[in-house]
């Protein structure tokens, strides 16, 4: 009885040992591998941003990338009030710009707000402040604006980035690059010719309500984008996103002072 009781110990023994031993180096590799995997996201971000600015091409380095993303000014948006954030607000909120997450924050109820009631992009929550890139002239003239947004597609959140002319009216590119829409249907957001359709459309109309819209059959209204054939929740996605982040409770006051000039 002994011997088996020994024996018995000693497999829990040898199996707790190997669980500890394999917590550890999995413990070890993550912390390890962190500023690698940090730094992978930081490039994906600069990436995309350049991609959809129309700025990125397939042979550049990531030295020529980050070279080409450092152009851009990192800002946060008050949406709220419709500007640029001050330095004050920020450290009230204990919000360091450069490690600011939108996600995140959106989860904080002390930097955020629920939209549950009204959320017609289906994003639940929204943070009080909101990352922007901008590209000025030596001039100091906005050249080109850089829009993160997200939604709800047909089957999660899709995350996006609009990038805007210098002219604040006109859509400079489009480009989704986190999604979980159907593989040949809703993820054509990816494909070449459907945000081809985008450079170049209307972003608003004169009297500055939303001009931007994703429509099943393009007419000849400025601002209309195709829809995606045979994804109608996704293109639905898309058209409600797009008029959240560019309406009176997304970027769209804020945008309107940039072009008054008193972002």
């Amino acid at each position: 009885m002994s011997s088996k009781q020994d024996s018995t110990k000693k497999t829990l023994t040898v199996a707790l040992t190997l669980c500890l031993v394999c917590s550890v180096l999995v413990s070890v590799a993550a912390v390890g591998l962190k500023p690698l995997q940090d730094a992978n996201k930081a490039l994906d971000r600069n990436k995309n941003v350049l991609a959809a600015a129309g700025l990125l091409k397939p042979e550049q380095s990531r030295e020529e990338i980050q070279q080409l993303f450092e152009e851009f000014d990192l800002r946060l948006v008050n949406l709220s009030e419709g500007r640029f954030a001050t330095e004050e607000e920020l450290q009230q909120a204990g919000i360091d710009p450069n490690n600011y997450n939108d996600r995140t924050a959106s989860r904080d109820p002390e930097i955020s707000r629920s939209l549950r009631g009204n959320d017609p992009a289906g994003i639940q929550r929204q943070a009080d402040f909101a990352t922007v890139y901008l590209r000025q002239t030596d001039g100091g003239q906005t050249d080109l604006l850089v829009l993160p947004i997200h939604g709800a597609g047909l089957w999660g959140a899709m995350y996006g980035i609009l990038v805007l002319e210098g002219d604040l009216r006109t859509v400079r590119g489009l480009s989704y690059y986190e999604h979980k829409e159907t593989p040949g249907l809703g993820a054509k957001v990816e494909n070449d010719d459907w945000r081809a359709q985008w450079p170049g459309q209307a972003a608003f109309n004169d009297d500055g309500s939303v001009a931007l819209s994703v429509v099943k059959g393009r007419g000849d209204a400025p601002g209309e984008i195709d829809g995606l054939s045979g994804a109608t929740l996704t293109t639905n996605g898309v058209d409600r996103m797009i008029r959240f982040w560019l309406g009176e409770r997304g970027y769209g006051p804020f945008i309107a002072q940039l072009q008054a000039g008193k972002g």
